[in-house]
């Protein structure tokens, strides 16, 4: 199902199309236009108003097709099987399961960053270790880490993206690491680039930092913390050097986007003594950057034998007032899920959403979008809050109001970002 057409673009050209058959009315047109106007403008604006999100955002792999249909025709790369017919694997609900959760134990994978390990740095349940994504239509195909394994065997895979994405990135590796003997498996660090290598399968897991996709001067892998973001246009081709040759990609590109309503855009060079900067709105700097991804792809990525993936926005949890909690409160002491089937929280990021529509409704070039975001938003208890190390010491004021430097954007391991890559394998394999 395709987005319908938004204002500001060109009609579908079915619209504009005249045979011997049928000719349409000028006057039908315009009231086909006007109701679209008015559905696009007012309809998702007032759902957002009153803190509900409509199916258009909440679920966007619904709205517009992120595999071309010349694509879906021909048999895609590493896929074993297919999902059933009708299922959505994203439209689910999270089920306790004490019997297969975790995939694995916290202490038991050295590869989580002190950022991630909630229990090392006093997280004192693990509920949230225990939940389990369940589609409503289907189950989702078990985790299979020996097949991942065989798949990748002389072949690269790589997350590209920011922090968020990294997290998913070190899921699989310890998904993945148990079945590689202490003595065929590595993991290190060039710059932005780290890989982990798996010696006797000829293999790496990488995970990329390029937090805009974009050249930015946020790329330095550790000292990225600047309020003053700058994205130059045009300049994919600077990271992208390091991701040719790569089977499996998983792109990833949000947070950093959402400094406020405007983004800083450099038209030339980094090294220019002069620069020269515009400003755009965070939605046309966001779709520039989108459209930029595509074309590297399609520059780059043999659909044939490669696959790309896009995952999407990851929701934070930084108003307790959004799911009826106190207000003042945030993800901090939070252990349950949140189990009202429409909650989206007040974060309507539906702009960005509908941008990733737009531009991927309109391609052809075969990305695999990873809707992760409703089902996310439900998992207010499983962000690392304050049961992580941190860059700075605590103040005193921070050590006598824990909720003042929750962290509830990122996400314990194990966790919530093991089903992000149970997702992914499921659309890999039975896409």
């Amino acid at each position: 199902m395709k987005l319908p057409f938004s204002p500001s673009s060109s009609p579908p050209s079915s619209l504009l199309r005249n045979n011997n058959k049928t000719r349409f009315s000028p006057y039908l047109f315009t009231l086909l236009v006007f109701i679209f106007f008015v559905a696009i403008l007012y309809g998702e604006d007032f759902m957002c108003i009153f803190g509900q999100q409509l199916q258009l955002y909440s679920n966007p792999h619904t709205f517009f097709s992120t595999t071309p249909e010349r694509i879906k025709k021909e048999k895609l790369a590493f896929a074993k099987g297919k999902t059933e017919e009708g299922c959505d694997i994203f439209s689910g609900r999270w089920v306790r399961d004490e019997l297969t959760r975790p995939h694995y134990q916290e202490s038991e994978c050295p590869y989580i960053q002190p950022q991630l390990t909630c229990q090392e740095h006093g997280r004192p349940d693990k509920d949230y270790q225990y939940w389990r994504w369940q589609p409503h239509a289907c189950d989702l195909p078990t985790f299979n880490a020996s097949l991942m394994l065989e798949t990748l065997r002389g072949k690269r895979m790589m997350f590209v993206g920011d922090s968020l994405n990294r997290g998913q990135y070190v899921s699989m590796v310890c998904l993945l690491h148990r079945l590689i003997p202490e003595d065929a498996k590595s993991m290190e660090t060039f710059g932005s680039l780290t890989v982990f290598t798996a010696k006797e399968y000829n293999a790496t897991i990488e995970f990329y930092w390029a937090p805009f996709l974009l050249e930015s001067n946020s790329d330095d892998a550790v000292i990225h913390r600047i309020s003053d973001r700058i994205v130059r246009k045009g300049s994919i081709n600077k990271h992208g050097r390091h991701w040719k040759g790569v089977d499996i990609l998983v792109f990833n590109t949000y947070l950093w986007w959402m400094t406020g309503l405007k983004m800083k855009i450099l038209l030339g060079s980094f090294d220019d003594e002069v620069k020269e900067i515009v400003e755009l709105s965070t939605e046309d700097a966001y779709r520039m950057a989108m459209k930029s991804m595509l074309r590297w792809v399609r520059l780059n990525m043999n659909p044939k034998k490669t696959r790309v993936f896009f995952t999407s926005m990851s929701p934070s949890h930084g108003k307790s007032i959004d799911w009826g909690g106190e207000e003042g409160g945030n993800c901090y002491n939070e252990t349950t899920v949140i189990e009202d089937p429409t909650y989206w929280g007040s974060d309507c990021r539906k702009s960005v959403m509908e941008v990733i529509g737009e531009v991927f409704s309109k391609s052809k070039v075969p990305i695999t979008f990873l809707n992760i975001t409703q089902l996310s938003s439900y998992r207010r208890d499983a962000h690392t809050s304050i049961y992580k190390k941190q860059w700075n010491p605590l103040t005193p004021q921070q050590l006598a109001n824990p909720v003042s430097y929750a962290d509830c954007v990122h996400w314990c391991l194990p966790g919530l970002q093991d089903t992000w890559n149970e997702l992914l394998f499921a659309k890999l394999f039975y896409p």
